[in-house]
């Protein structure tokens, strides 16, 4: 009974949404009650949620979603593991059929997320932030994998773009390749952490089969670039999102990036 309690306290919080943003689009498909989620990516690179419910104790579980996943980056919203839910105890709390809807809104507002970035990425000029990679000193880079999945780039001649047919890593590649032609990084270190995601991924909208064998969908990725010179994190950060586009319609799902110029690098 407690925990109906602080739901209906939490479903006080949320302000109501107006009647424009209650679309097919924003609607969580699998509830009970009706539920709408709709988020905002503003210029701080942060994403902030609305939502909204014909149930106070929809609505109160909303508002717990609103709150833990507002002022976060897409990357951190993307990562997270749907066993949250155990971990806060609502699992036994609630009946399965709202157990079942509150994990539906979740896997709705990940996959808001997933196109939001797409979308940033797509709006980007191509004259301003994408413009400076281009001005960056021209030393191509060759990658080196290494056995635990990570590849780094060191100066040297420019690689040739691996076959399509025979590379079991076609994402980690394209990546590899677009920010090594683009960035001219002196130093370009990919790591696949798909594997520790591989529930997460069962969730990703991509068709299955486009993002490599195994499943390519978790990357860290750290890039030190002059190209970065006079950039905001936010910035560097949308400008390699850009770059990314056409992998993140592949079925890249998520990217935690360490951005950084020479300078920095060496501090």
């Amino acid at each position: 009974m407690a925990r109906y309690k602080q739901l209906l306290f939490y479903a006080t919080k949320l302000a109501p949404l107006p009647d424009e943003d209650h679309i097919p689009a924003n609607k969580v498909e699998g509830c009970v009650s009706q539920v709408w989620v709709v988020p905002e990516l503003k210029a701080d690179g942060l994403i902030y949620w609305r939502a909204d419910s014909d149930s106070q104790l929809t609505k109160g579980l909303a508002a717990l979603l609103v709150t833990g996943l507002s002022g976060c980056t897409p990357a951190e919203i993307l990562s997270v593991q749907p066993d949250f839910i155990e971990m806060l105890g609502l699992k036994q709390s609630l009946t399965p059929s709202r157990n079942n809807g509150f994990l539906n809104m979740f896997r709705l507002m990940q996959r808001k997320t997933l196109e939001l970035v797409a979308k940033s990425a797509a709006a980007a000029p191509a004259g301003g932030e994408a413009a400076a990679p281009q001005a960056a000193p021209a030393a191509a880079t060759a990658p080196a994998t290494s056995t635990n999945g990570a590849s780094t780039s060191a100066p040297a001649p420019a690689p040739e773009a691996p076959a399509a047919s025979t590379s079991r890593t076609p994402l980690q590649d394209g990546m590899r390749r677009k920010l090594t032609e683009a960035l001219k990084p002196s130093v370009l270190t990919i790591l696949d952490e798909s594997a520790q995601h591989a529930g997460h991924a069962a969730m990703m909208v991509a068709k299955p089969g486009k993002a490599g064998g195994p499943g390519e969908t978790h990357f860290k990725v750290e890039i030190v670039s002059e190209a970065f010179e006079g950039l905001t994190q936010v910035k560097r950060q949308r400008m390699v999102y850009q770059l990314l586009a056409d992998e993140f319609n592949m079925g890249l799902h998520a990217l935690a990036l360490v951005t950084r110029t020479p300078a920095e690098a060496a501090k």
